[in-house]
């Protein structure tokens, strides 16, 4: 995650803080399932915005190349924590449901919303195509991780009694992915950081023009880092706690609760800022926030959870559902045809929206 924006205009989001005491409230009280959840996720978009500025003013403090690590480390800190959440109440489809919809969230909605506001000011943005092909080729070999588990399960015949078969699979996937995105920081931030030299010279503009005047103290840096991840595992209890409700009462199948609604809320915040740096004419932030972002859940954040799941006793395999994982590879495979010249248009993004919204409806219409 390697977003940054003025802290006195985006300020305003910390009123928001108000829906924590809210929620906890509420839910103290018993209060509907349907507040609780809305209260919850409104909650949760502040508390993942103070996850962010934290590393961000911590970044100033220790250097462009350790600050773009410890975005990379916290980037999806909320998600994860929602997931770990949800996993240990044993709602695996919902997770998985959830780790799609981020991802297809980023790379669709959110990156075709950044390149359609700053096409409505900029009649063609340019970016560094290095930069967005490393993230769609990683994109890519993430998704032949998720796929080989989801085939061989779905190629399996039925009680052939290949559990452990497959769960040894995603384990054995998991460390694959896991490694690939390690190297993949040292290629970008140390061997081949060259490639990527105009996004980290934005980058590092970027905190020069807008947080140097007001920076933390890495002390208030830390505190509030510590108590934000702690709010958010707070107000991610009550959310998890009541989306089961939620859903029936709306009518919603716990796939579109996944992947469209709790998809996109511990991103909310982070998703505000790629919309609003694009505008400003930084597409090099934007695409990092949205491909990177999408990239970062694939090969980061899928791991962790397989490898949670092991620890929390529920087991969490890398199968997901054949329409789950056609979705994914549609929109990496979107997103590179888009991107591939290296510049934008604000149609473009109308494109890359429109196909999110088509397969949002396609998640509302199998569950």
């Amino acid at each position: 995650m390697l977003s940054s924006i003025k802290l006195s205009k985006s300020s305003a989001i910390f009123f928001l803080l108000i829906f924590v005491p809210i929620a906890v409230a509420l839910e103290f009280a018993h209060a509907d399932h349907i507040v609780l959840f809305v209260i919850a996720a409104i909650a949760l978009i502040p508390l993942a915005k103070l996850i962010g500025d934290s590393t961000e003013h911590l970044a100033v403090h220790y250097g462009a190349t350790t600050g773009s690590l410890l975005n990379v480390t916290f980037g999806n800190a909320a998600e994860i924590i929602i997931a770990l959440v949800a996993i240990s109440a044993g709602l695996i489809d919902l997770v998985k449901a959830s780790i799609t919809g981020a991802i297809i969230g980023n790379i669709l909605l959110i990156f075709g919303l950044s390149v359609l506001t700053g096409g409505f000011k900029f009649k063609e943005q340019r970016f560094n195509r290095e930069n967005v092909g490393f993230q769609s080729s990683m994109l890519l070999l993430a998704i032949v991780g998720l796929a080989v588990p989801t085939i061989v399960a779905f190629t399996m015949l039925p009680g052939s009694g290949n559990d452990e078969g497959i769960q040894l699979l995603s384990d054995s996937l998991a460390v694959i992915l896991l490694l690939v995105y390690v190297l993949g920081i040292i290629f970008t931030f140390f061997t081949h950081k060259h490639l990527f030299s105009h996004a980290d010279s934005e980058t590092a503009d970027g905190h020069k023009e807008e947080v140097h005047a007001s920076h933390w103290s890495k002390k208030k840096a830390f505190l509030l880092l510590a108590a934000s991840m702690g709010g958010v595992i707070l107000v991610s209890e009550i959310l998890v706690g009541s989306v089961e409700a939620t859903g029936e009462q709306l009518g919603f199948g716990e796939l579109f609760v996944g992947a469209i609604i709790v998809g996109i809320v511990g991103n909310a915040a982070e998703h505000s800022s790629a919309i609003l740096l694009a505008r400003k004419g930084k597409m090099e932030l934007s695409i990092g926030i949205a491909a990177g972002s999408g990239t970062q859940i694939a090969l980061f954040v899928v791991p962790i959870l397989v490898f949670a799941g092991i620890a929390l006793g529920q087991p969490f395999t890398l199968v997901f559902t054949l329409f789950e994982l056609a979705v994914i590879f549609l929109g990496a495979i979107i997103l590179n045809l888009i991107v591939h010249d290296g510049k934008s248009n604000w149609f473009e993004g109308v494109m890359l929206t429109a196909v999110y919204v088509i397969i949002a409806i396609g998640f509302f219409f199998i569950g």
